[in-house]
Formats: C-alpha cells, structure tokens, sequence
C-alpha cells in the first residue's frame, strides 16, 4: 500500500519563493509508485489550501499555487481528517523555510496531531532557527566559533552606541549583520564601517526584533550534510565560492553567480575535524532526519562552526541534496531516507508512557 505523503509548504515568510522551488522539485523527484502526494499549501498571508492530489510530476510552481475562492478561517480538520474522521496522511512533508516554518512552530502543530512529519522537531528547529540560541549552544558543546554580539529592537533603540562601541572592542571589521531568526540570507549585511553598521542593522530589524552581529572572518565557506536520528551519517564537504561580495539571497537563489565545489578540496584532518563538529552540532540541538552543518575553515586550516540549517536548500542544485548525491545518495533516494527516518522516529515516540500507572 502507498504511504500518504501530505506535502506542506509555501508559508508566511520570506523564504516563501524558496519553499514553493523546493516542493516543486520534490514533486518532480518523488516516487509516485510508492506515495500518494497530497499538497498543501500556505499563503503568504497564512491561510492554508488544500489541492487535489499529485498523480505526477508538476511542470510549473503556479501548480502549486491554489487559490482561495473565498478567505475563511482555517479549519484544521479539513487538513488533517478525512470523511470517515480518520487521517489523511501517513506522513507529512515540511517543505517550509523560515519563520512560521522551520522555527518550531509548524512542527509543534504536527507533534500535537501526533503526526509523523520529515524533518527536526520542535526544539532542534527553534533552536537552529534562532542563531543567538543556537550558538549559546554551540558553545555548551565547546564548537570553536566567531566572536558576536547580540541584541533586541529596544536595547539598540535605547542605548544603540553603546552596542556600536561593543562590537568594534569585541569583534573588529568588518562585520556580517544578521536577523537571529531567518534564513537563506535574507537581511544580512556586511557593514566595514560604522555607518554601514548602523544601515545594516535597521536593516536586519526589519525581519526579526532581534540581530546579531559576527565577525567577519578571512575564511573558505565549507559545508556538510547530515542525515539520520540517533546515529546521524555524514556527507562529503562541500564548498562555497560566491563571485560576490558574500553569499546573499540573489547568489543563492537568482543570479547563478556562485560556485559549489563538490568534494571539497580540503586535508583528511579538517575534513576529520568538520565531521566531528557537524554531529557535535547535531546533538546539542537534538537534531533529527536533516541538517546542514556550515563551517569556516582558515588558510591555516582552523575550522569554525558557522551555524546549522534544519531545513536547508533541498531542490536538486542546492547543496545538501549535491552533496548526499556525492555521496551515493540520489536525490529521490534522500527523499525516500527522511520519510522512512520520520516513521521510525514517530514510532519510538509511540513508545513513551504518558500517565503513571
């Protein structure tokens, strides 16, 4: 029997674009003799829509983009149960980056319909959402990183050149400003004087109410990829060469600017050490099914922990699929991995007692 597969993406954010790119390339590479595919998607204003079911592959991502006849409130059951009140899905798919997505929210939904869903859990995705939170962890775990400082809306609004003064003691220039709570580089700045660095963190204020800033290290940008629950794999390393400045949004995801070379070409002791770290990281946020892990390794080869993805690029030119493909895994074999990793993680929760008798 085919497993139901209840494909969830778009969402209120601003990696909504990146989100609908990723469920259309899911929808491409999915096996349809082995799942039924249900799409559901949220607008950007959050209201969610159901679509028929996929029978095959989507040509377009305007497939993917139902429209409301009329905005009602949304009714949970109509996502969730079927005619009989019994589930629609065997297993939900997240495909959602960013805020009201991949931060918590979404995943403490299905955790309390006590769905199976691909993907990290409530306090790994918080966690690797939040870059302040995730690199307080990091440092619990003892992860060599960059120096930063962080800060709320009302502490800059309050006392905004006393947080300037900090972050030329502490960090240096030039510096990379950035929301704590969003990804794909969306509101991030590099700013090599203070007046950037004011510009770049009014900018960044405009996405999240909190920012951090980081120093801006001399360094290759080289990442990982990371699969499993409790006994996590690693991928090659891959890097990253942008022809930019930095590695923005439009390099990502637009202009086509940027390099990935896949393997990396990096000694066995850092590629040692990388893979030590990225499931270090792993742990200490509890990860589960996907992560990326991303690094800087120095012309000295020191290597530093940059942050972790919990729902990184997955269509097939982003680097983690890239780099499980590197690693003899297909992208729709990875599909197939996350789904079966989300069942086995579902059914060990099934175990846990819940009363005291």
């Amino acid at each position: 029997m085919k497993k139901r597969v209840g494909l969830l993406y778009g969402g209120k954010s601003a990696e909504h674009e990146v989100s609908l790119s990723t469920a259309t390339a899911v929808s491409k590479a999915i096996d349809y003799d082995k799942y039924e595919v249900h799409p559901i998607f949220i607008t950007l204003d959050g209201q969610w829509l159901r679509g028929p079911q996929l029978t095959k592959p989507v040509v377009s991502i305007e497939e993917l983009q139902f429209k409301s006849k009329e905005i009602s409130p949304n009714n949970i059951t109509e996502f969730i149960l079927d005619n009989n009140a019994q589930a629609q899905f065997d297993v939900v798919f997240p495909l959602l980056h960013g805020t009201n997505g991949e931060d918590g929210t979404v995943q403490g939904l299905l955790e309390v319909l006590n769905f199976p869903y691909v993907g990290n859990g409530v306090l790994a995705s918080a966690a690797g959402m939040d870059k302040v939170t995730m690199k307080q962890l990091f440092g619990v775990a003892g992860l060599k990183q960059v120096p930063y400082v962080h800060f709320i809306r009302k502490d800059w609004n309050q006392r905004s050149e006393e947080i300037i003064g900090k972050c030329e003691n502490e960090l240096g220039w030039p510096m990379f400003v950035k929301p704590a709570n969003l990804g794909s580089s969306v509101g991030i700045s590099k700013a090599t004087n203070i007046e950037d660095l004011v510009r770049a963190i009014e900018f960044a204020f405009q996405y999240d109410r909190k920012v951090i800033v980081e120093h801006g290290i001399v360094a290759r940008e080289i990442e990982m990829g990371v699969l499993g629950n409790d006994d996590p794999k690693v991928s090659v390393a891959g890097e990253i060469k942008p022809m930019t400045d930095f590695y923005d949004y439009d390099s990502k995801y637009k202009d086509g600017s940027t390099a990935l070379i896949i393997p990396a070409e990096i000694s066995s002791d850092v590629e040692s050490t990388m893979r030590d770290m990225a499931i270090r990281a792993f742990k200490i946020l509890d990860c589960s099914g996907i992560v990326r892990s991303d690094f800087f390794v120095t012309e000295n080869d020191e290597v530093y922990i940059n942050e972790v993805n919990t729902m990184p690029g997955f269509t097939p030119v982003s680097m983690y699929p890239l780099l499980w493909q590197h690693t003899n895994v297909s992208y729709p074999q990875l599909i197939d991995n996350l789904i079966e990793l989300a069942m086995e993680r579902h059914t060990e929760k099934q175990q846990l007692q819940y009363n005291r008798d």
